[in-house]
C-alpha cells in the first residue's frame, strides 16, 4: 500500500470519479447510499485522510486567526486572548505565538497569513511601522490590540494610555504630593503605550505649574525586580518622591516590595499606582492603586470587527477606544 493514499488512488478502487469521493467525504445528498457505503469501503480499507487544511485553503479559509504577542511578561494579555477566543467560538480557533519583539520572529508567524495557513492575524503590539502595516492591510486581513502604531490606518483596539496615565498622576497631585516619579521602560524599540503614558504624566505635572525632571523618570524593563531597583535610586535621591507611578502592576509590586524591606510606609509615607490591574494587584498587601484596561472587552471588540472586515466589502479601520478606569486601593490610602 502506497505510504500516502490519494483521493485519485480511492477513486480508482472505488471505480468512480474524483468529484463522487468528494462528495462523499462532503456527505453531499447527490451521492446514492449505495456507492457512498462503496467509497467510505474503500477510504477505509486504503486508510485515506483526506487533506482538509488542503480544501479549506481552496476555498481561502481555514478558520484560524492568528495573535502574535510580543511577549509573555504581560500578564493583561491573557483576559484579552479569553476575549478574542470567546468572540471567535464556534467559528474560528485563535492561535497563539510569541514574537519576542523581534521584527524577524515576528516577520516568519506572519509567513501563515501570507500562506493562507491563518486567515487574519492580530497583533498585540507589532515591530512593523505604519508603511509597511498600511500594505499588508490591503492584501490581508490584519488588526492591532492594545498598542497602536502612529500613521497605521490599520484596525485597531486600545485605550487613551495617555489619558489613563493624566488621570493616575492627576490623582496623586489632588493629593498634595508635587515629586512624583515614573517608572517606565526605556529605549528605541519602546510600544508607544510607554510613551504615551509618558506624555500623560507630564501633561498632569504641567497643569499645576509642575517643570519636569528627568531625575524623576526610572528607566528600565517590565521586570519585577526593576521596580525595587527604581525605589532604591529614587530614594537615593536629595529629595526623594513622595508617590510613584509605575506603567505596570509588576514595577509597582517591586516598589512596594523594596519599600517594604526598607521600612518605608506605603500608602502613607510613599504613595504608588499601577497599570493594568492584574489579578496579582488585588491580592497584593496593600492592595495596588492602578488603571485598569478592558483587557477582555478588547480582545471581544477586535475579533467581533475583524471577522466583520473579512465577511465585508468594505474594511473598518477605525481606532477604537474603549474606557480605562481608576482603582484606589491601599497604596495611595494614607
Amino acid at each position: 500500500m502506497p505510504m500516502s493514499v490519494t483521493i485519485k488512488d480511492v477513486a480508482k478502487a472505488a471505480g468512480v470519479s474524483v468529484a463522487t469521493v468528494s462528495r462523499v467525504l462532503n456527505n453531499s445528498a447527490a451521492v446514492s447510499e449505495e456507492t457512498a457505503s462503496a467509497v467510505n469501503n474503500v477510504i477505509k480499507e486504503m486508510g485515506y485522510s483526506p487533506n482538509f487544511l488542503g480544501r479549506n485553503l481552496r476555498k481561502c479559509e481555514t478558520n484560524n486567526i492568528l495573535a502574535i504577542l510580543p511577549s509573555t511578561e504581560h500578564t493583561v494579555y491573557s483576559d484579552i486572548i479569553k476575549g478574542m477566543q470567546d468572540a471567535a467560538y464556534p467559528n474560528y480557533d485563535v492561535l497563539l505565538s510569541t514574537s519576542n519583539s523581534y521584527l524577524g520572529t515576528e516577520m516568519r508567524l506572519l509567513d501563515m497569513l501570507f500562506n493562507r495557513t491563518v486567515d487574519a492575524a492580530v497583533l498585540l503590539g507589532t515591530q512593523l511601522d505604519a508603511q509597511k502595516l498600511n500594505e499588508l492591510d490591503k492584501q490581508y486581513n490584519i488588526a492591532l490590540c492594545c498598542e497602536r502604531v502612529s500613521d497605521a490606518k490599520v484596525l485597531t483596539v486600545s485605550i487613551n494610555n495617555e489619558a489613563a496615565a493624566y488621570d493616575a498622576v492627576k490623582m496623586f497631585l489632588k493629593r498634595g504630593k508635587t515629586r512624583i516619579g515614573l517608572v517606565t521602560t526605556g529605549g528605541n524599540t519602546d510600544a508607544l503605550s510607554s510613551a504615551d503614558r509618558e506624555k500623560g504624566y507630564i501633561r498632569a505635572l504641567s497643569e499645576y505649574g509642575i517643570g519636569f525632571e528627568e531625575k524623576y523618570i526610572y528607566r528600565c524593563s517590565y521586570d519585577y525586580s526593576d521596580g525595587c531597583k527604581a525605589l532604591k535610586y529614587f530614594m537615593s535621591l536629595d529629595k526623594p518622591p513622595q508617590a510613584i507611578f509605575c506603567i505596570s502592576d509588576l514595577l509597582a509590586a517591586g516598589v512596594i516590595k523594596q519599600a517594604f524591606m526598607d521600612g518605608i510606609a506605603v500608602g502613607s509615607k510613599l504613595e504608588v499606582c499601577g497599570f493594568d490591574n492584574i489579578s496579582l494587584s488585588e491580592m497584593y498587601t496593600p492592595g495596588i492603586t492602578t488603571v485598569s484596561q478592558p483587557g477582555y472587552e478588547m480582545g471581544k471588540t477586535v475579533i467581533g470587527k475583524l471577522l466583520e472586515n473579512m465577511r465585508g466589502t468594505e474594511k473598518n479601520h477605525d481606532m477604537i477606544i474603549l474606557p480605562h478606569k481608576l482603582i484606589i486601593r491601599g497604596s495611595t490610602q494614607s
